[in-house]
C-alpha cells in the first residue's frame, strides 16, 4: 500500500510539474505577444539613448553583457522592486528601454512587468544575448570584448 501511495503521490507531483509548464509557457508567450520584440540588428538603430536592462542574475551579467551607453544589470526577480529608484528616477518613465536576458523568455517578461508598472516605450531583445551573439555581435566582460567567432 505504502509503495501504490507514493507512487501516487509521485504522479500528483508530475502533474502539478505539466500544469505549471503549460502556464509558464503560456505566460510567456503573452510576454512574447504584448511586447515588441527588437531583432538583434535592429537594437542600435532604435534610439541612440536606449537602456540596456539585463535582467540575468549578477554572475550571468558577469560572464558578459551587451555593451551601450547606458547598461543595467536588474535580475529579473527584483525588477519591481528596482524599478523605481534604478529607471524611473534616474530616465522617466517614458525612456526607450530595451530588456534583455539569455534567451529571450526573461526578457520577455520583464518587458511585460515594465508595462504594466507604466513605463511606456519598453521592447525586448528577441532571442536574448545569445541571439545577440549568432547574429557576430560581441559581448564585454571583465576579460574584454568576447564574441562567438
Amino acid at each position: 500500500m505504502k509503495n501504490a501511495h507514493t507512487k501516487l503521490e509521485r504522479y500528483a507531483a508530475r502533474c502539478d510539474e505539466i500544469f505549471l509548464s503549460e502556464h509558464l509557457s503560456a505566460l510567456i508567450k503573452e510576454a512574447a505577444k504584448s511586447v515588441k520584440q527588437i531583432k538583434p540588428k535592429k537594437l542600435y538603430t532604435v534610439a541612440k539613448n536606449i537602456i540596456l536592462i539585463d535582467v540575468r542574475e549578477p554572475e550571468e551579467f558577469a560572464s558578459g553583457y551587451i555593451g551601450a551607453h547606458t547598461v543595467l544589470t536588474i535580475p529579473r526577480g527584483k525588477l519591481e522592486f528596482m524599478a523605481i529608484d534604478k529607471i524611473a528616477k534616474k530616465f522617466g518613465q517614458d525612456a526607450k528601454i530595451v530588456t534583455y536576458c539569455l534567451k529571450g523568455p526573461r526578457g520577455s517578461l520583464a518587458a511585460l512587468q515594465l508595462q504594466k508598472l507604466g513605463f511606456t516605450d519598453v521592447s525586448n531583445l528577441e532571442g536574448g544575448i545569445l541571439g545577440w551573439l549568432a547574429e557576430g555581435n560581441t559581448i564585454h566582460s571583465y576579460l574584454g570584448e568576447l564574441s562567438l567567432a
